[in-house]
């Protein structure tokens, strides 16, 4: 958790080598994206197409989640903070300034980088797993005020009336697609060359990297602010996408589904992280049909990928094809 080292060998295996399954990964990528612009030809459902919706938006929030504590093992247990932040922002602007929809939703991940400004700036400083503690309790903190604030947030009720991204189910799944697919491909670009570099290097030994004089905290610093404004966009693409916003949006159950999505999807790949958002998101869809036995089939789910998977779902399959080819 305090993002040092394990070994040499596990940044190996959590990170696979630039040079290694490149043309199936590309394969993969090209048919996932084929398969996502064409799902609201096939699948023209209203539902399907709203579950789609929120596949997008958790795949970039995971990834977001991923390039900050993926990469340099400063575990962020508070990522709400910043999905929050930039529903609330885009809900307020938008119902109680009548501000343009445009500018609500580019308000969302302005308001989320001040605050990891604010409150991440101080908490990166922290070693062990007080960054973890104090990312957490910034997310409850903002959770409480929306209760306190109750005139300008709601309360408990939380914010309505937000105006919809579009009218058009297809619409607003397109501009979510988009938006995933930028916050994931700018986020793997990003972190693909000598930065990503660092970054790891950070997660398997800081302080060996600072011996060797690089400093650190411009570069963990960077990846909060790329987490935060990510996380910051979803979330106020999330409230024009509900047209609601609560205090649930703050809660430790959002952060911890992301953080699973992450690990269960790969974690410090970017693409792993936000497969995993699209995996969690139809698996708990589809088995609403279970009822309140929902969570247990999730959890039976899971624990195979867990046990037998170590590295991710999306690694572990890439790994086992290029095993295949050879």
């Amino acid at each position: 958790m305090d993002g040092n080292p394990s070994s040499a060998s596990e940044g190996a295996v959590l990170v696979p080598a630039r040079t290694r399954g490149r043309p199936w990964g590309y394969a993969a990528a090209a048919a996932s994206g084929f398969l996502l612009l064409t799902v609201p030809v096939w699948l023209p459902d209203r539902y399907v197409l709203s579950t789609f919706v929120l596949a997008h938006l958790y795949a970039a929030m995971a990834a977001g989640w991923d390039v900050l504590s993926g990469f340099t093992g400063r575990e962020n247990f508070g990522y709400a903070l910043f999905v929050g932040t930039g529903a609330y922002a885009a809900a307020l602007l938008s119902t109680r300034l009548q501000f343009p929809l445009w500018c609500t939703i580019l308000a969302g991940p302005v308001v989320a980088a001040g605050l990891a400004l604010l409150v991440g700036g101080p908490a990166l400083r922290l070693r062990g797993p007080y960054f973890a503690l104090a990312s957490l309790a910034a997310a409850g903190v903002l959770e409480r005020m929306t209760l306190l604030l109750w005139p300008i947030t709601g309360g408990e009720e939380g914010v309505f009336g937000v105006p919809p991204l579009s009218l058009s189910a297809a619409t607003t799944y397109y501009v979510t697609l988009a938006f995933a697919a930028a916050a994931v491909g700018g986020l793997w670009w990003a972190t693909r060359g000598t930065w990503g570099l660092v970054l790891r290097a950070i997660r398997a030994n800081e302080a060996a990297c600072e011996a060797c004089g690089v400093h650190t905290f411009p570069h963990k610093m960077g990846a909060l602010l790329l987490s935060a404004t990510t996380g910051g966009l979803a979330g106020s693409l999330y409230a024009h996408v509900q047209e609601h916003v609560g205090p649930s949006v703050y809660s430790a159950a959002l952060s911890v589904t992301v953080i699973i999505m992450s690990v269960v999807g790969g974690v410090g790949t970017v693409y792993g992280a936000a497969a995993g958002g699209y995996l969690l998101t139809l698996l708990s869809e589809s088995l609403r049909r279970f009822g309140e036995y929902r969570l247990l089939v999730f959890a039976l789910a899971l624990l195979p990928v867990v046990l037998y998977m170590p590295r991710g779902v999306l690694p572990h399959l890439l790994g086992h094809l290029r095993r295949r080819e050879r």
